[in-house]
């Protein structure tokens, strides 16, 4: 059944882990004519977009490199620039992200090791470190792991990893895919000595899809040198000497990058701090709801707790895919449906990018309809109260953090 949606039904906010919410200030930004991307101005905007965009990495001394694509075509110019076949990587398979990106190094007939782990936990990083001491001839080249694992709402521990590696006195890179925590939740690239980080432009930067955006440390950058992967369209090499000339080596997507451009100046405006805060209370407030509602997350212990994303178990005898199904036909607003083992088992509220206390209520409440629709053991208004009184009860609280 299709639900009888007036025309401005597209005004409904989504609440999937990306692509996420385009603010109009975004929209406008990407709405202009053809320019010419080999014209001199081009620089004027490569080169602030770069500059910016290691602010929100934190890094002083990596580069940041972009492609047309998603995110997967950040994980796959990760692993051709920096490895070569035969090549043996660490990874910990905890959902459905962290699997991808597994199954990738294998097509790329790289040797992987896989730590499987309960879906609902995070990056083991002792068992990472208990890996890299037995090590002892360095074969491992590099350690794998999933920052926020979209499909669980998990969050890791980076630093935890880079410490268990370095306790290991092990020389193997860091990768982490950060799509969906990075410029939503605090990531340090330096800090943390990660040596590729990869995200997309559609969530936490609030624009399309079609931009992969790659954080590359020096050493990760020498090891270009070396590896033998094939690559020709995600060449490091290629676009990071084409940038430092203020070109690109073939069509950019400008309307992306102009949108990039007034992205990050909205969240430098904000303030990255406010940012996380900003999430870090909203993502509170879907929880509050979600205890009301009786319902359990996916997410083991609360320092797993994502503040992008929820995965939240319906109870026995339920199907979840019914219920985001239910909650699109007759509301006409989407959630992200479970993954991999999570299908049918569970939903997922997302919470991330141009999101507000007000929006985030708009979700809970609507949700919370579907599932009261569908005879849930639920009070209708039980979660929405819950957000509400967490939300009235720390309004202001960052803007007066920030002040």
């Amino acid at each position: 059944m299709t639900a009888n949606l007036p025309v401005f039904s597209g005004q409904n906010p989504v609440f999937i882990p990306g692509p996420t919410n385009i603010p109009d200030r975004l929209r406008y930004a990407m709405s202009i004519q053809t320019t010419d991307h080999r014209a001199p101005d081009f620089v004027e905007l490569l080169g602030p977009l770069l500059g910016d965009l290691r602010k929100v990495f934190k890094t002083a001394t990596g580069e940041v490199i972009t492609f047309p694509a998603s995110g997967t075509g950040g994980w796959e110019a990760a692993i051709t620039n920096t490895l070569s076949p035969g090549d043996k990587v660490l990874v910990a398979r905890y959902g459905m992200f962290s699997h991808r990106w597994i199954d990738m190094c294998q097509r790329h007939n790289l040797d992987v090791e896989v730590i499987e782990c309960e879906w609902g936990c995070g990056a083991p990083a002792d068992r990472f470190g208990e890996r890299l001491a037995a090590d002892t001839d360095h074969a491992i080249k590099a350690v794998l792991v999933t920052h926020n694992e979209t499909a669980t709402g998990v969050v890791s521990d980076v630093g935890a990893v880079r410490r268990a590696m370095d306790a290991a006195g092990h020389p193997a890179m860091l990768y982490v895919d950060c799509v969906s925590s990075l410029a939503s939740m605090d990531f340090r690239m330096d800090e943390w000595g990660v040596d590729l980080a990869v995200t997309g432009s559609q969530k936490g930067f609030m624009l399309a899809t079609g931009m992969a955006i790659v954080g590359v440390s020096r050493r990760a950058m020498e090891a270009t040198r070396t590896a033998t992967c094939p690559r020709c369209f995600f060449d490091f090499r290629d676009m990071g000497g084409a940038n430092a000339k203020g070109g690109f080596p073939y069509t950019p997507p400008l309307q992306i990058m102009y949108g990039l451009r007034e992205s990050l100046k909205m969240l430098l405006d904000e303030g990255l701090d406010e940012v996380f805060a900003r999430h870090h209370r909203i993502a509170e407030g879907v929880r509050e709801a979600i205890r009301a509602w009786g319902l359990s997350l996916c997410a083991k212990s609360p320092d797993l707790y994502s503040d992008t994303v929820s995965c939240v178990y319906v109870p026995e005898g339920f199907d979840s895919n019914l219920l985001t199904n239910h909650a699109f036909d007759t509301y006409g607003v989407s959630f992200g449906v479970g993954l991999g083992p999570m299908s049918g088992k569970a939903f997922r509220i997302g919470h991330l990018g141009s999101l507000t206390d007000v929006m985030a209520l708009s979700g809970i409440a609507t949700i919370e309809m579907a599932m009261k629709d569908l005879g849930y053991p639920i009070r209708l208004g039980s979660g929405v109260a819950a957000a509400q009184e967490y939300y009235r009860a720390t309004a202001g609280a960052t803007r007066k953090a920030a002040a």
